[in-house]
């Protein structure tokens, strides 16, 4: 209990300690806010502005499932394939590595190209960027059973697709949950990229739109709201995964892990 009371405080006491140095700092120098405003000025327009912020935040977290799911959808049955096909394995793999080189803001505007302005090009963007974490977990989990225990269910006649079910899909349930929670702070990333690139609606275009017209601090009340979604995103998952990986969350609450 108190090590966990220890891993909450920890970094709730340190992000005071960081707003406050900058509350103080920005005082103290007088920053102009056009420039960097100060945490508390930011929260007054968070407050002021908090239903614009929450219409354009409901686009932005639209595409961000969106794009989780599909990506997400996409990188599992990926990794699946690629484990079971040496031939893809070979063949696939080291494309997909390749694709992580390129930049998604190279992406982002040949998709507002051939898709428009509308919601798809934002998706597949958060799409492109978050599948990648879910092939590499769900592939290396898949391999986590060792070949004694393949060994055992085969010895009890259990056929390939049991072999999946029972033993390597549960298998990869940890390194899955870690893949998808990277993708969903990914997808955030995306999704905003996409708005920043060619959008009309959403957080990302709200920032954009508040920069130019220097009110910066609208535009850190917009990165504030990003940050609350990506979390509670965080937060979702992390539940979920209490749930379905239940044998970890004990292990880790009696901190064998």
């Amino acid at each position: 209990m108190k090590d966990r009371w220890a891993r909450i405080l920890a970094p709730v006491l340190l992000l005071l300690f960081l707003v406050g140095t900058w509350e103080v700092l920005v005082r103290w120098f007088h920053v102009q806010p056009f420039i960097l405003p100060a945490p508390s000025q930011i929260l007054i327009a968070f407050g002021d502005n908090f239903a614009l912020l929450s219409w354009h935040g409901a686009i932005t977290l639209s595409e961000i499932l969106l794009g989780l799911l599909l990506g997400g959808l996409g990188g599992f049955l990926l990794a699946i394939a690629v484990f079971y096909s040496p031939l893809l394995d070979k063949a696939l793999y080291p494309l997909i590595i390749g694709s992580q080189m390129i930049p998604v803001f190279a992406i982002a505007p040949i998709l507002i190209v051939w898709m428009g302005y509308g919601l798809w090009p934002k998706v597949t963007v958060a799409a492109l960027i978050s599948f990648f974490p879910l092939v590499v977990n769900v592939s290396d989990g898949l391999r986590e059973p060792s070949e004694p225990a393949v060994d055992l269910f085969r010895s009890m006649g259990a056929t390939r697709s049991q072999i999946f079910w029972k033993l390597r899909l549960p298998a990869s349930m940890p390194t899955l949950f870690s893949g998808l929670k990277v993708s969903a702070t990914l997808a955030v990333v995306g999704a905003t990229i996409g708005e920043w690139v060619g959008s009309r609606r959403g957080l990302g275009y709200l920032m954009l739109q508040s920069n130019a017209r220097l009110r910066m601090n609208l535009v850190f009340a917009a990165i504030l709201m990003l940050s609350i979604l990506g979390l509670l995103l965080f937060g979702v998952l992390r539940i979920i995964e209490r749930r379905v990986v239940h044998w970890r969350a004990a292990k880790a609450d009696a901190g064998e892990v």
